[in-house]
């Protein structure tokens, strides 16, 4: 069983699924996170520094650990798309999708030919360095790109329908804290937000679309997989390194002067 070959499967089948966030742009970090048993990486280059040859190095290190690797891009142009599918990663985080139209835009861009729109290159890691076939690639493509919508605007909650409806859209991810500012709260577990979480869990029920999200250190993957959630990234590389850094303090504390 490969994670990465069957990792689109299982996000359909809203399989209970747990990731994280990386934060620098490291192969080696990448390495090592491949040997956990989390079920994906996504690596954030909408919020940390990451230029196109860091995240093809990220991903062809999270492949070589058969670690799912995600990418969200910064703003979901059909270029940053086609370089993240190219250099091999699972899938694509859309940032920011506040339309239906805007969401077709994104999937024509990550699949080929009938309704999409993404150029061929045969000489790309995704199509093994030439080494396949173009018929190999395309169905390999078909069967396992994974295109997610984060939802993180207050005008994207009347667009929910348009948005989970439209082909090529595998899944909703809940952009928590920019929802929260976005409908001017300051609180992600202000009532209206949380209100709004469920209303975008709603429309990926409705529309048998699986669910992504972040979540608070006050609340439980499971008080959101009663509404439908299932892929939960949480953490990040820094926020391990933070941690981890503050157990051994503790840990040591009555032994260091």
């Amino acid at each position: 069983m490969s994670r990465r070959e069957d990792f689109r499967a299982a996000l359909l089948g809203a399989a209970p699924m747990m990731g994280t966030f990386l934060k620098t742009p490291s192969a080696i970090v990448c390495e090592v996170l491949g040997l956990t048993a989390l079920d994906c990486v996504c690596i954030d280059a909408e919020h940390a520094p990451f230029g196109p040859m860091e995240i093809d190095a990220c991903v062809a290190a999270l492949r070589a650990g058969d670690m799912p690797s995600l990418v969200r891009v910064r703003t979901g142009t059909a270029g940053e798309i086609l370089g993240v599918l190219d250099a091999g990663a699972n899938g694509v985080i859309l940032p920011h999708v506040v339309s239906g139209a805007q969401a077709a835009v994104a999937a024509r861009a990550a699949h080929y030919g009938g309704v999409g729109g993404r150029g061929y290159a045969g000489s790309s890691r995704a199509a093994h360095y030439t080494t396949g076939t173009m018929a190999a690639h395309l169905r390999h493509s078909a069967e396992h790109t994974v295109l997610i919508a984060q939802i993180e605007d207050e005008e994207a909650l009347t667009e929910l329908d348009a948005i989970a409806a439209t082909p090529g859209i595998d899944c909703l991810f809940v952009g928590r804290m920019d929802l929260t500012l976005s409908m001017g709260a300051t609180d992600p577990l202000d009532a209206r937000v949380v209100a709004a979480v469920e209303q975008i869990c709603a429309a990926g029920r409705r529309h048998g679309k699986p669910v992504g999200m972040f979540i608070t250190p006050q609340e439980s993957c499971a008080q959101w997989q009663v509404l439908g959630a299932s892929l939960f990234l949480l953490g990040s590389d820094h926020s391990f390194l933070l941690d981890g850094a503050q157990r051994l303090r503790t840990r040591l504390a009555p032994s260091v002067c």
